[in-house]
């Protein structure tokens, strides 16, 4: 049972581990939908390869959907899957932990 765990929570950190990633992944559960220069906005100590590196992980792992419309200037819009929605309960036990223990 311990391994399972174990393998359970290394799962669970190579998604959310990442620098950025959690800020994210709340960010999107606030604002539901966000282009790639509000996220820029939101985040100015991000810099661009960071945010396109975490946004094509967190699309490969389907925690979050890309929505490009065909029009000029491109258009494309982020918003939280079914799955990344699932991490919500996550995030507030981490936000409660923080509140109550240091920030």
């Amino acid at each position: 049972m311990a391994c399972e765990k174990r393998v359970s929570l290394e799962y669970t950190m190579s998604i959310i581990g990442g620098k950025w990633t959690l800020v994210l992944i709340y960010l999107l559960s606030v604002h539901k939908i966000l282009r790639y220069g509000e996220l820029r906005k939101l985040l100015p100590k991000i810099t661009h390869k960071m945010l396109s590196s975490r946004l094509k992980e967190l699309e490969k792992e389907k925690i979050i959907l890309r929505k490009e419309y065909p029009q000029i200037p491109p258009k494309v819009e982020y918003s939280l899957t079914e799955k990344g929605r699932s991490l919500i309960p996550l995030l507030n036990a981490l936000c409660k932990w923080g509140s109550e223990n240091g920030a």
